[in-house]
C-alpha cells in the first residue's frame, strides 16, 4: 500500500468523522480517485436530506461522474471507510471503477447498529416471500417499452 493511497483513505475516514459530526449522517465516507488525484468526496447524509439513498459511496459516485461527464469511471478507484452496503454495491458495480478500497468491514458496521444482513437474506427470498411483499403486475404493458429500446438504433449502451 502507497503513502498516496493511505491519504486517499484518510481523507474517506475524515469525512466519515466530521460529517457525522456535524449531524449530516451516519460515520461513512467515500472518495473517487483517478489519476493520483481526487475527483469527488462523498459521505453519508441521509439525515441531513431525508433520502435514505444518500449513502457516501452514492454521493461520491454521483459527484464523480458529475465532475467527469460520464456514467462508468472505468479509470477510477474508490475509497470508501466502510464496506459498501448491498445498495452501494450495486452502484458500484454500476459506474465500473477499476478498484475499490476500504476501511472498516460489514461486521464492524453491523457491530455498531449498520446490520444489512437482513437486506442479503431478503435479496435471496422470491419476491412475494419478501418481508416487504412484492407483486408483478401490468408486464404486459410495460413490455412496450423494452421493445421500443430493443428495437431502438441510436441507443447508447450503459
Amino acid at each position: 500500500m502507497t503513502e498516496d493511497q493511505k491519504n486517499f483513505m484518510r481523507e474517506a475516514i475524515k469525512l466519515s468523522v466530521e460529517k457525522m459530526e456535524a449531524g449530516f449522517g451516519g460515520p461513512f465516507g467515500a472518495v473517487v480517485v483517478r489519476n493520483g488525484e481526487i475527483i469527488a468526496r462523498g459521505y453519508n447524509n441521509v439525515l441531513a436530506t431525508n433520502d435514505p439513498t444518500a449513502h457516501a459511496e452514492v454521493d461520491a459516485i454521483r459527484k464523480a461522474c458529475q465532475a467527469l461527464g460520464t456514467f462508468q469511471l472505468t479509470d477510477c478507484e474508490l475509497y470508501t471507510s466502510c464496506e459498501p452496503c448491498p445498495m452501494c454495491l450495486g452502484a458500484i458495480y454500476w459506474a465500473r471503477p477499476r478498484k475499490v478500497y476500504y476501511a472498516n468491514s460489514k461486521d464492524d458496521a453491523a457491530a455498531v447498529g449498520f446490520d444489512d444482513q437482513f437486506i442479503y437474506n431478503e435479496i435471496e427470498k422470491d419476491a412475494p416471500d419478501r418481508s416487504i411483499p412484492m407483486e408483478q403486475m401490468m408486464r404486459e404493458e410495460a413490455q412496450d417499452a423494452f421493445k421500443r429500446w430493443a428495437g431502438k438504433e441510436n441507443k447508447q449502451v450503459y
